[in-house]
């Protein structure tokens, strides 16, 4: 009978799912928390789980766009007389969509003007319109940090790739979900860096793809949700462990037993195989994505909005006294001499 046929598929597929549910190692969360379970059950102990930060939202953009200086409009309407190439890109700027211009195309906007007004130069005998030009490209040259800014960390885009709502990072993903992501932070850090030299000739071409890839992505935002979910469920496995050490020995006179062959067990079949894994995929990935994002920003630091300043030192930056990743570091570190001090009670401290 067709019903009966598509019983015998449908009962073995939604067995499938359900049991894929109930692997506690195929998200990051759970995963975290049974660890810490299994750690307090090896030990003969109860778990104590304590209550995950929550990061900080990125600064509203509001917080974040620098107000763009404008040249005199007298100035920009006696510039606009001359039949050089700025002409054209002061009455772009002068047009409706000029008017309204995403910060993207206004620091190209920028970049022209001041290649066009230098261009005209040579051009000009009019002393006058020199003394003009001159002001005018030192007043674009001055402001150029701010249109930088505002193409960077001032657009919509960003938002996304540092959205909190997606969850946390993947657990053993497929293929590397950062490797477009960190090629872009990397381009675009190089490209920011070089500007902010002094080397305007940079195409600005990529960084329209750039920013459509963060509307898209969320892996930024995962990858703190990740970090500050790992700090806190490593400390509670750390307390765990810390508590037993100071107690009870594990062993008497460094003697193997049975529960510490159940503990070294899980240690090995938990701790290695499952969260070392994880944590390392989540510094692989901080390294690509989260550290040239960071470069990013502190190369733009004589700008940076005082309300961005302090998200940045928190979620970004890799040394201030806020950072979470440094935290996470700290975290990882315990974490490790904990387990080594409890398996060096019964001479079973890895690389012994």
């Amino acid at each position: 009978m067709p019903g009966a046929r598509w019983i015998r598929i449908f009962v073995p597929g939604l067995f499938l799912v359900l049991l894929s549910g109930c692997n506690p190692f195929s998200e990051a969360r759970p995963m975290m928390d049974e660890y810490v379970e299994r750690v307090a059950r090896v030990l003969e102990t109860e778990p104590v789980f304590s209550a995950i930060e929550t990061p900080s939202q990125m600064p509203r953009r509001r917080h974040r766009v620098l107000p763009m200086p404008e040249l005199d409009m007298g100035m920009l309407d006696f510039l606009s007389l001359y039949g050089c190439e700025l002409q054209f890109v002061v009455g772009e700027k002068n047009s409706v969509m000029g008017k309204v211009m995403q910060p993207l195309n206004r620091l190209r906007y920028e970049l022209r003007f001041i290649e066009a007004a230098q261009d005209c130069l040579p051009e000009t005998d009019d002393e006058e319109l020199v003394e003009a030009l001159e002001k005018a490209i030192e007043s674009k040259r001055e402001s150029l940090p701010i249109a930088i800014w505002n193409a960077t960390w001032g657009v919509e885009e960003v938002e996304t790739l540092f959205t909190l709502a997606k969850g946390y990072y993947p657990v053993s993903p497929e293929n590397n979900p950062v490797s477009d992501l960190a090629l872009d932070a990397n381009e675009l850090k190089n490209a920011v860096a070089a500007l902010r030299s002094g080397t305007l000739d940079m195409s600005l071409e990529f960084a329209g793809s750039v920013q459509q890839r963060w509307q898209a992505e969320y892996r930024a935002g995962q990858l703190i949700n990740s970090a500050a979910l790992l700090k806190t469920r490593l400390d509670d496995a750390t307390a765990l462990i810390r508590g037993r050490v100071k107690g009870r020995p594990l062993c008497l006179n460094g003697q193997p037993n049975n529960q510490s062959e159940i503990v070294e067990g899980m240690f090995f079949s938990v701790y290695i195989e499952k969260i070392q894994p994880y944590m390392s995929d989540v510094r692989r990935a901080r390294v690509a994505l989260i550290e040239p994002l960071a470069a990013l920003a502190q190369e733009q630091r004589s700008v940076m909005p005082s309300a961005f300043e302090t998200w940045y030192q928190r979620h970004l930056s890799q040394a201030a006294e806020s950072s979470l990743w440094r935290e996470l570091d700290g975290a990882m570190s315990r974490h490790t001499r904990a387990w080594q001090n409890l398996l060096d009670q019964c001479g079973l401290r890895p690389g012994a």
